[in-house]
């Protein structure tokens, strides 16, 4: 850790239905001089509040303003269809969009799902907008007519008198990591490490050294295999010419005759 990490602090927006208290607990762990805020925002406040600099990342759901924020795409959410208790779908396990059909269905001014791109919204809409998806679970409740949404949301506003099923063919939400793309700093950096598992030792992060291309990496392993090689041959050369002098000349041996080679004294005669 820094001098300035020690010394900072990291403020994490989230919108409704989205945990983040597993990877808030990895940052305690990993950062505990460095204080996480947590930053709960209304479902359309996310982008504005990372571009205005109120929080230094989000957790939010796509899409995002990619002009000036970037995201990490982190998982994809069930949709659901939240009905009162003793509704008929509750029958099933899971219900498609044509079983809506002649359902009322309301539809929140904070909806995140995209209808746009894919079927449209199903039965008979509502004459009425509730402002939030908390509001519109209470006219589930009421009988008020149904509710799509995801199933995030449907366990945040959990009620006893109100049962949800999966809706297998309706839009789906995802949730990313965003921050100021202007602003990738080293704790936002820390934050990504965590969010995509990666461990307390792992190099990544903004000082890492880039890959090698695979050309590059196989040219320096022969480059090394070479080295190695070499300085193998370098060292049987050594041994053999252990025993040799200095001149590079065999070392001369004893003459025949001469026995352990030392030198005999002339006799004296008598």
């Amino acid at each position: 850790m820094t001098d300035s990490q020690a010394t900072s602090s990291f403020r994490l927006a989230f919108v409704p239905g989205v945990t983040p208290s597993k990877w808030v607990g990895v940052w305690r762990e990993r950062l505990p001089d460095v204080p996480l805020t947590l930053l709960p925002l209304p479902a359309a406040e996310g982008s504005r509040t990372l571009r205005e600099g109120e929080a230094d990342a989000g957790l939010l759901r796509l899409p995002v303003d990619r002009s000036t924020l970037s995201a990490i795409p982190l998982y994809i959410e069930t949709t659901v269809v939240l009905v009162p208790k003793e509704h008929r779908l509750t029958e099933s396990a899971e219900v498609t969009l044509a079983d809506l059909a002649e359902e009322i269905v309301l539809d929140p001014l904070d909806d995140v799902l995209d209808w746009e791109g894919g079927a449209g919204r199903p039965g008979t809409p509502a004459k009425y907008r509730p402002a939030t998806t908390g509001d519109a679970v209470e006219l589930v409740a009421a009988g008020i007519g149904v509710l799509i949404a995801p199933q995030s949301l449907a366990r945040l506003h959990h009620r006893r008198d109100v049962a949800y099923r999966p809706l297998t063919d309706a839009p789906q939400s995802q949730v990313a990591l965003a921050w100021p793309e202007d602003r990738t700093t080293d704790l936002v950096e820390e934050f990504i490490g965590i969010v995509r598992g990666r461990t307390v030792n792992s190099t990544r992060g903004r000082g890492e050294t880039p890959p090698q291309p695979k050309k590059q990496r196989a040219a320096d392993k022969a480059r090394q295999k070479g080295q190695q090689q070499g300085a193998a041959k370098g060292a049987a050369a050594a041994k053999a010419g252990s025993g040799r002098t200095r001149s590079g000349t065999a070392k001369p041996k004893p003459k025949s005759g001469t026995g352990s080679g030392k030198s005999s004294k002339p006799r004296r005669r008598s």
